[in-house]
């Protein structure tokens, strides 16, 4: 079994050594974050115009996250790939993530169907099309439509960028993905004399790392902000059916989350919420700024550290955050149903299992950030717009913000379970190394485990009476 290189990790003290001291609250990131949250909703609550204006904050510390996301991507995917040093191995290894990520997919889309038809949360609204209001979502219709004009064949040409630069520039991940595998097939052609290329790539994505490490430090300014923004431009519009429907819609990822991932957990060995534990800071980041992808690069790196190798790493949380949105996927059944409900429109069983195949295509490739999920959604509408009417988007346009949050907060933990079930599938998971990790996650927390590792190793020296007579030179 193919286990991470041990110099990478934090090493545990062994039996009989002093236990590590614990790190103060406040030097622990997650703490600073809930305070950032805290913040944002007071002022969000008390002075809503402030709040409002504070979007801005949330947006400079997701474009100071996204610099770097294209790079470490590019870099982690290249080298997991190239360090397989066997094609067939990747594809195998890119097979089984599709596999499984399509699979529990379907699940998300199909418990989105069967509580929202339970609930009825849209029921009672009693709208009429022919009176209804549509212009606030007028944007987001024009975005569905450029999304989804060209159907198929403009979603495999979106795959290709214009050219080598250009994945980077816009941004867009699923290009990134498609140019760094392209470029590990090629290094794992040149045999040994790829081992150059390999080592730089890996460096640069070290430095990606250490980069992002300085940025996370301004999560919390950027948790305030965002949640000072939702609260205080968005406060009052989760009242009566819509807020039935949001709490609908959380209570469904919930159900998800430990109704379909809890045995997936479980089956592979792992405790679903000690991994919850694990993550905590992440899931506490992407609550405060509603997009997953802040966190992306970290996620990279505490997989990795917590036994999962790094070819594994390298592809799967990458091809997960454009092809495994379990979160978008309930948000997109649970939608289309909510507004078929508001204009008391009957959808037949056929036609919700046709809308769901659908959406199963449509959600690949989409992209993990705020708002994506709401377009994505209007584009699967437009194919369905003489049974389930487009304009509805409009009712959920002012609650997607609430939405956006529990969508990434699904999608970040379902891509990080399905990094774990994949190494576990294959035979490469650490499982020694992951309940270790899983016991104590400071060990995956780079300050926590260094000063662990540093107060340890003084406890040691300083209980060694042979070392405390030897004189000082």
């Amino acid at each position: 079994m193919k286990t991470p290189n041990p110099q990478s990790l934090p090493v545990s003290p062994s039996p009989g050594a002093p236990a590590p001291r614990k790190k103060p609250l406040w030097h622990h990131l997650y703490f600073w974050v809930l305070l950032g949250i805290a913040a944002g909703i007071v002022i969000g609550l008390a002075a809503p115009e402030t709040g409002a204006q504070m979007k801005w904050l949330a947006d400079l510390f997701i474009k100071l996250v996204k610099v770097v996301i294209a790079p470490t991507i590019f870099a982690t995917v290249a080298v997991g790939i190239a360090g397989l040093g066997n094609l067939a191995k990747a594809g195998g290894l890119a097979l089984k993530t599709v596999i499984y990520f399509n699979v529990t997919t379907v699940f998300a889309l199909g418990i989105g169907l069967i509580v929202v038809n339970l609930l009825g949360p849209g029921r009672g609204l009693g709208l009429d099309l022919a009176t209804f209001d549509a212009s606030a979502a007028d944007n987001t219709i024009r975005s569905a439509g450029a999304a989804a004009g060209d159907g198929l064949t403009g979603f495999i040409l979106h795959l290709v960028p214009d050219s080598f630069l250009g994945a980077f520039v816009d941004g867009q991940l699923i290009q990134v993905l498609v140019m760094a595998i392209l470029v590990a097939c090629a290094i794992s052609m040149l045999g040994e004399r790829g081992k150059p290329a390999v080592a730089a790539l890996d460096t640069l994505a070290q430095v990606m790392f250490g980069v992002i490490k300085i940025v996370m430090w301004f999560a919390p300014i950027g948790a305030m902000g965002g949640m000072a923004f939702t609260i205080g431009e968005y406060g009052g519009a989760i009242l009566g059916s819509l807020g039935y429907f949001m709490l609908s819609f959380w209570l469904t990822c919930l159900l998800f989350l430990f109704l379909v991932l809890g045995p997936i957990c479980w089956w592979s060995g792992f405790s679903l919420l000690k991994y919850i534990r694990m993550i905590r800071d992440e899931l506490l980041i992407v609550l405060g700024t509603s997009s997953s992808e802040t966190v992306l690069p970290r996620m990279l790196n505490k997989l990795e550290r917590a036994g999962v190798p790094k070819s594994v790493v390298g592809l799967t949380i990458p091809t997960g955050y454009s092809f495994n949105l379990d979160g978008t996927a309930i948000y997109m059944s649970m939608g289309a149903i909510f507004i078929a409900q508001a204009f008391g429109i009957e959808v037949p069983l056929s036609t919700q299992i046709a809308l769901l195949v659908f959406m199963l295509i449509s959600s690949n490739g989409a992209a993990g950030v705020s708002g994506a999920g709401l377009v994505t959604l209007a584009a699967s509408l437009a194919a369905f717009d003489s049974v389930i009417p487009l304009a509805g988007i409009a009712l959920i346009v002012g609650i997607d913000r609430f939405m956006s949050e529990g969508r990434a907060l699904t999608n970040l933990t379902g891509n990080g379970i399905g990094t774990l079930v994949i190494a576990r599938w294959t035979g490469q998971l650490d499982r020694e190394r992951l309940k270790e990790v899983l016991d104590n996650p400071a060990l995956v927390d780079p300050e926590a485990s260094k000063s662990a590792e540093a107060d340890a190793q003084l406890d040691t020296v300083t209980a060694d009476p042979v070392d405390q007579t030897q004189p000082v030179r």
